[in-house]
């Protein structure tokens, strides 16, 4: 098997809510888009966003009614903290603030409009190394 891309597909109320987060704060472009659903896209990501309206039929049926629950998307970034800082500068909320773990995860989320978790992590020596 070879992949030649891959993707996240998360189901949400607002389409467009969740597009323009990406979009502005996340620096993705749209790339396909139809009612209830978008594909969002980087030319440094590994993978694309996929938004789904919650009741689309393209999903499956025992899908439909449900909403991105219990899924973090999360970025490994350069520089963290100048995310944060650009992130409060355009009013983005941050969730859960500036930590660092044990095995050397430093992270920090926000909530898109629809309930979707962003984690940046930045990557260091585990504490008592």
């Amino acid at each position: 098997m070879r992949v030649t891309a891959s993707a996240v597909s998360l189901t949400v109320d607002d389409v467009e809510a969740s597009v323009k987060f990406f979009t502005t704060h996340f620096g993705f472009r749209e790339e396909m888009a139809a009612d209830g659903f978008a594909s969002l896209a980087r030319d440094d990501a590994a993978m694309n966003l996929i938004l789904l309206r919650r009741g689309i039929e393209v999903l499956p049926e025992g899908f439909r009614d449900q909403h991105a629950a219990g899924v973090i998307v999360a970025f490994v970034v350069d520089d963290l903290d100048a995310q944060e800082a650009r992130l409060r500068e355009e009013g983005v909320a941050i969730t859960m603030p500036l930590r660092q773990e044990p095995w050397g995860e430093r992270l920090f989320q926000v909530t898109d409009p629809n309930g979707v978790v962003v984690e940046l992590v930045e990557w260091v020596s585990p504490q008592g190394e």
